[in-house]
């Protein structure tokens, strides 16, 4: 086995910015303003993540991805914002570059789905940047059906992000 998954402590916090923050500027150059990924700063994010894993929400979950050396990737999400009776929302989903194509967002995405049906989640979903294809070729692949592209408020701006359903968990969950 390559890497390991495992659920998120407050001890994981700095590990947890570092890789959220190398993501997004892997990520999302191009897709948001270079300003924006410049100013990402380590500690404020570290602070955020380890409050949030002190204080998790109902029905919340951040797993992480390790390999033999360091954190590699991360899931976390809890009931979906749009309320919908028994559908559970993953928030984030990262996984460093240099570790994609080895099954790890696959993992990831199974194993956080998993935690969410234990908790009586019946359907899934994530929202995505329109215009991040291999992420939507990624959901995709793996059965998301993708809505519509909508407007949201975003850094810089206005983004568009499309969201994907798995309307029964249990595709996700084997």
């Amino acid at each position: 086995m390559q890497h390991v998954i495992f659920p998120a402590g407050p001890d994981d916090a700095e590990d947890l910015a570092r890789v959220h923050i190398t993501t997004w500027r892997e990520t999302y150059q191009g897709l948001l303003p270079d300003s924006y990924l410049t100013r990402m700063s380590i500690p404020v994010h570290a602070r955020r993540f380890r409050a949030g894993l002190m204080r998790p929400g109902e029905q919340e979950a951040t797993l992480v991805a390790a390999d033999r050396t360091r954190l590699i990737g991360y899931a976390a999400g809890g009931p979906a914002r749009s309320r919908r009776p028994g559908e559970a929302e993953v928030a984030t989903l990262y996984v460093l570059k240099a570790a994609q194509g080895r099954g790890v967002g696959r993992d990831l995405l199974t194993s956080i789905a998993r935690v969410f049906a234990a908790n009586g989640a019946s359907s899934l979903m994530l929202s995505v940047l329109r215009d991040n294809i291999p992420a939507r070729q990624f959901y995709e692949h793996l059965g998301g059906r993708a809505e519509a592209p909508r407007r949201e408020p975003g850094p810089g701006g206005v983004t568009y992000e499309v969201s994907y359903r798995w309307p029964d968990i249990r595709d996700l969950t084997g």
